[in-house]
């Protein structure tokens, strides 16, 4: 990324099945310059996940040190296990010029927007901050995802489609919100916002 730009601070969230992954990653292969925000967590490892790579793993007792001493941008208790992004994360990489991206949900971005509202005008995280909402194109469309996945048991698809709706009601609270409907129409808009953003921040 050229040097010209400054860099952004890209917060993406989305309903389960909405794509936004797929769609993360796709980002991040057109940017090269740009680096994914690796949350803190406080459960263990999966399969052959590595500390620093997929996550950093933390005892309870040191996340919470970190939340006593004001280092998280955002965290949030996820079905029993703490979640939270390091604003040390965000810092190092807008300071190397380089865009961040973090794949968080509707709380963790309002979290994230209320530290930006309350942060000085010329900070760099405030300065750098885009919020964008992914979602599919219809309910119905994101419940034939969902199965189509043949992952998940009716009971967990269910639950996933009530959560879909409350997440939804937030989508008003971000700058821009791209439809997923055609993977590769919906990257391109993606893709799109980042250009606009950067040449606004020039």
């Amino acid at each position: 990324m050229s040097n010209k730009f400054k860099p952004l601070l890209l917060v993406v969230s989305a309903p389960s099945g909405a794509g936004k992954s797929s769609l993360c990653k796709r980002l991040m292969e057109k940017f090269p310059g740009m680096t994914y925000s690796i949350s803190c967590t406080t459960r263990a490892p999966r399969g052959d996940e590595q500390n620093g790579v997929h996550y950093h793993f933390l005892s309870e007792a040191e996340f919470a040190a970190r939340i006593a001493a004001g280092e998280f941008l955002e965290h949030a208790l996820v079905h029993g296990n703490r979640y939270g992004t390091l604003k040390k994360t965000v810092c190092d990489a807008l300071a190397q010029g380089r865009d961040i991206i973090m794949d968080i949900d509707v709380q963790g971005a309002q979290q994230i927007r209320s530290a930006c509202a309350a942060m000085r005008e010329d900070d760099p995280i405030r300065q750098s901050f885009v919020d964008i909402f992914i979602t599919p194109p219809s309910m119905e469309e994101l419940r034939r995802r969902l199965c189509g996945r043949a992952t998940d048991s009716a009971e967990v698809i269910e639950r996933r489609m009530r959560n879909a709706a409350e997440e939804m009601q937030h989508q008003p609270r971000y700058q821009y919100t791209v439809v997923n409907d055609v993977f590769e129409k919906a990257a391109g808009e993606l893709a799109e916002i980042i250009t606009r953003e950067h040449h606004n921040r020039w």
